[in-house]
C-alpha cells in the first residue's frame, strides 16, 4: 500500500464519521453533552485537511493528522483521538510504502498509547468498545492482503459498537445515568466503527 492508498482510505474514514455527525449527536444526547457528532466532525475534517496537505512520508502524515487534532477546541474525543494518532505515527515505519506488518505496526502502536492514556476497557461503554476488537482484529490478521485486513477490522469494530449497547457507562458524563445507558450504544464507540468502516474503503 502506497501513500497515497492509505491517504485515500484516511479521507474515506473521515468522510464515513462525517456522514454520521447526525447519529452521532442524537446518541450523545441521550446521556452526554450532545456535543460528540460536532467534535468529531471537527476532528475528520482536521484529519482530512492534514492528509490533503501533507508533503512528506506515511509517518508525516500520520504526524500531520495528529497535530491538526491536538490544535482543535472541543471536547474529550479531542485529546483521545490525537494521543491515538500520535501512536499511529510512532509506529508507522519510514518511507512512502506499507505493507500488512508496517499497518499492524501502526495500529499496535496507536492502540498502546491510548490505552495509556485512557484506562477504559472493552465493556465500559467508551471507544475502546470498537477500538480494542478492531486493534485485535488487526494484530491477529495473518494474510497478506490490505483490503481484508481492513474489512476484518471494520467488521470487529461495528461488532463493538453493537454490543456497547449493553453495557453500562462507566466513564464521562453518562456514567451518572448508571443503568439507564443500557440499551443505547456509545457515540465514541459508534464514531470509531464509522471510522474503521470508512477505512476498508480503498
Amino acid at each position: 500500500m502506497t501513500k497515497k492508498d492509505f491517504a485515500v482510505r484516511l479521507k474515506n474514514a473521515c468522510a464515513s464519521v462525517l456522514s454520521a455527525e447526525q447519529e452521532l449527536t442524537q446518541i450523545d444526547s441521550r446521556f452526554g453533552d450532545a456535543d460528540h457528532g460536532l467534535t468529531m466532525a471537527k476532528i475528520a475534517g482536521a484529519i482530512s485537511d492534514a492528509v490533503d496537505q501533507s508533503e512528506g512520508d506515511i509517518r508525516a502524515m500520520l504526524d500531520d493528522a495528529a497535530m491538526a487534532v491536538m490544535s482543535l477546541n472541543g471536547g474529550s474525543a479531542v485529546p483521545l483521538w490525537n494521543t491515538w494518532l500520535d501512536g499511529m505515527q510512532e509506529g508507522a515505519p519510514a518511507g512512502t510504502e506499507i505493507d500488512v506488518a508496517g499497518v499492524q505496526a501502526i495500529f499496535a502502536r496507536a492502540l498502546e498509547e491510548l490505552d495509556e492514556m485512557s484506562g477504559a476497557k472493552i465493556g465500559d461503554k467508551t471507544m475502546m468498545d470498537a477500538l480494542i476488537p478492531a486493534s485485535q482484529a488487526i494484530a491477529s490478521y495473518a494474510g497478506s492482503d490490505v483490503n481484508q485486513l481492513f474489512a476484518a477490522a471494520a467488521q470487529a469494530a461495528l461488532e463493538g459498537a453493537e454490543a456497547s449497547k449493553e453495557f453500562v457507562a462507566k466513564f464521562g458524563r453518562a456514567k451518572s445515568y448508571g443503568a439507564q445507558t443500557i440499551g443505547t450504544p456509545d457515540a465514541g464507540a459508534v464514531s470509531m466503527a464509522r471510522f474503521f468502516q470508512g477505512l476498508a474503503q480503498p
